[in-house]
């Protein structure tokens, strides 16, 4: 679950980025035609409004690439770059390096997680065990109360952090998982809904007013 586009959504760092279109006319014609634009909401450019430290070194570092790189990268652009998964020799200065590596020594010293060695024939493995449970299940938790019992059936009203965590749980094929303990009738209510939340059009949502255009963008590449 550590896809970092969505990772950057889930944290305040979102707020220091703005999206920039890279048609200066796009932004009008997206409000007369609300048929599906995933393409154009994901290729606009990133712009960093604040390098004001977020207190993750991961985010801080990802704002400071995205900052000082010109002419700017367009969201799908930088999903790639900072994902850790990709090798591009053109911009290796602005890709992140041993991103899960980094993300699971940060939930060891946390005390989420723990390290060990696991032996495969000819060669060590490390891993990282859950230790923590109760997180586990308190995140797992507030999953499902965002789409049952805390359901308010419009975007705007939801908490970004948590409907960015809907997404990346479903980019990240866990979400079943976290439903599997529900009861039949839970369960069938919970998939719907998210399934509404799937067919939602980013192009329109990020148009709406006070809407986060960098969350949907994010989304936009994560659902295409």
């Amino acid at each position: 679950m550590s896809s970092p586009g969505i990772h950057l959504a889930c944290r305040r760092g979102v707020d220091q980025l703005a999206i920039r279109p890279s048609n200066p006319r796009r932004s009008l014609r997206g409000r007369q035609k609300t048929a599906a634009r995933n393409e154009d909401t994901n290729q606009q450019s990133v712009i960093c409004k604040s390098d004001a430290p977020t207190g993750d070194v991961l985010l801080d570092e990802a704002l400071k690439h995205i900052k000082e790189t010109q002419p700017p990268e367009t969201v799908q652009n930088w999903i790639e770059l900072l994902s850790g998964e990709t090798w591009n020799p053109l911009k290796l200065h602005y890709q992140l390096r041993n991103v899960r590596e980094r993300l699971a020594k940060n939930l060891v010293e946390k005390g989420v997680l723990t390290t060990e060695k696991q032996n495969f024939l000819l060669f060590d493995m490390t891993t990282h065990p859950l230790t923590n449970n109760s997180i586990k299940q308190r995140l797992i938790k507030k999953v499902q109360e965002a789409v049952l019992d805390k359901w308010v059936n419009d975007t705007h009203r939801m908490d970004k952090r948590l409907l960015a965590l809907v997404y990346l749980a479903h980019a990240s094929d866990v979400l079943e998982n976290a439903f599997a303990p529900l009861l039949d009738e839970q369960y069938d209510l919970a998939t719907k809904r998210v399934r509404q939340l799937l067919d939602l059009d980013p192009e329109v949502e990020c148009m709406k007013t006070n809407m986060n255009e960098v969350l949907w963008a994010v989304v936009a590449a994560f659902t295409k």
